[in-house]
């Protein structure tokens, strides 16, 4: 029972966090530095996932074939495939990396 009301209160929160920005700016247009980092936030906190799912272990650093498969699709990116494209080039680099491992 008390995941279920960890759950609602984390829901809660999450729609109250979301509604306050339209709320407090009231149609107001962000400018200069404040677009900037609002603009940023939502790559920053994706980047800050894959990197915490690929390398983080049981309080350790894990490096396994998960980085390889990571860093074959920042390549892919890079060469400006489609997403899906990189997602797919990841999974197998990774299921090599494994197999071969």
């Amino acid at each position: 029972m008390k995941a279920w009301i960890v759950v609602g209160v984390v829901g809660a929160l999450t729609v109250l966090f979301k509604a306050s920005g339209p709320v407090l700016l009231g149609g107001r247009r962000l400018t200069g530095r404040a677009l900037g980092v609002v603009e940023l936030l939502a790559p920053v906190m994706l980047v800050a996932l894959v990197i915490t799912q690929t390398v983080g272990g049981d309080r350790s650093l894990t490096f396994d074939a998960r980085l390889a498969g990571v860093g074959a699709a920042a390549v892919a990116l890079r060469f400006r495939v489609p997403l899906i494209v990189a997602m797919a080039v990841a999974a197998v680099v990774t299921a090599l990396v494994r197999h071969l491992a």
